[in-house]
């Protein structure tokens, strides 16, 4: 049976951990040729080990910096020669109360997970157009609704959420197709890398990884999506629940939020 990712390209940011290796491994297995970048030197080298023989292509890059992703987005269209799916997916979160947290964390937040999205996205675009292909956002229930304790990561996600859609309007004649997926809690490493009030690792996570999705299930269900060309996709009932309470009965979403994430007046999750 042939895959729809047989042969294609796909560019996945931050593939060495969670939700990207996830859909790194699963590309690979479909028969893709994929891109992937990353931070970690060494986390990079054992992803190429375990695929020796695979299209897959690796570099060290920090999305962060427009010149790391001009260079990543330029060498995968030299080795493979085109980009049919660029899956946006580095990101970083943070847990610090405003009054805590230093304007730096929100910074480096942004910096990564929108403008990060913004630098390959705009180099990759004359491919994606000239190959009608797919631009993923992987975005979060904290696009729709601005969580406690996250307002970083909570501003990064509605902005990338309201780029996306301004430039999936763009592109509405173009043949390319730009979507954004809402994963809820995932058993990844992005609440163990989660920044503090002084902007370094978190280190662990104060959520039980037991109740939550896979990052291989999710990956799996981003992949149906993009087969399928949605618009976007909100993963769990909780999301759902999350999005529509938001919409139509705000100030009752903001006491179910509230009491989801503080005890007794202090921020546990």
């Amino acid at each position: 049976m042939s895959s729809y990712f047989n042969d294609k390209v796909v560019v996945v940011t931050g593939g060495t951990d969670g939700i990207g290796k996830a859909l790194v491994e699963q590309l690979i297995r479909e028969g893709a040729k994929v891109s992937t970048c990353g931070r970690n030197h060494d986390k990079l080298y054992l992803l190429q080990t375990e695929f020796p023989s695979a299209g897959l292509h690796t570099m060290v890059a920090d999305v962060s910096s427009e010149n790391d992703c001009r260079r990543f987005i330029e060498i995968t269209i030299k080795v493979f020669g085109g980009i049919d799916v660029l899956i946006n997916n580095a990101g970083i979160s943070m847990r610090a109360e405003l009054k805590e947290a230093a304007v730096e964390v929100i910074r480096k937040v942004m910096d990564i997970n929108f403008f990060g999205a913004v630098y390959c996205t705009k180099y990759a675009l004359p491919s994606l157009m000239d190959r009608k292909g797919t631009i993923v956002g992987v975005s979060s229930i904290a696009g729709y609704r601005g969580l406690p304790g996250r307002s970083g990561y909570s501003a990064s996600k509605h902005a990338l959420q309201g780029w996306m859609e301004a430039i999936r309007t763009e592109l509405l004649d173009s043949g390319v197709n730009v979507m954004w997926v809402c994963p809820g809690f995932t058993t990844s490493n992005i609440r163990n890398a989660a920044l503090n009030k002084e902007g370094q690792a978190q280190g662990e996570s104060p959520m039980d990884e037991g109740k939550m999705m896979s990052a291989e299930e999710c990956a799996k269900k981003i992949l149906s999506a993009i087969e399928k060309r949605r618009r976007t996709v909100v993963m769990t009932f909780q999301g759902k629940q999350t999005v529509f309470l938001n919409k139509f009965f705000p100030r009752l979403a903001d006491k179910f939020v509230r009491n989801f994430f503080y005890k007794e007046g202090k921020l546990v999750k």
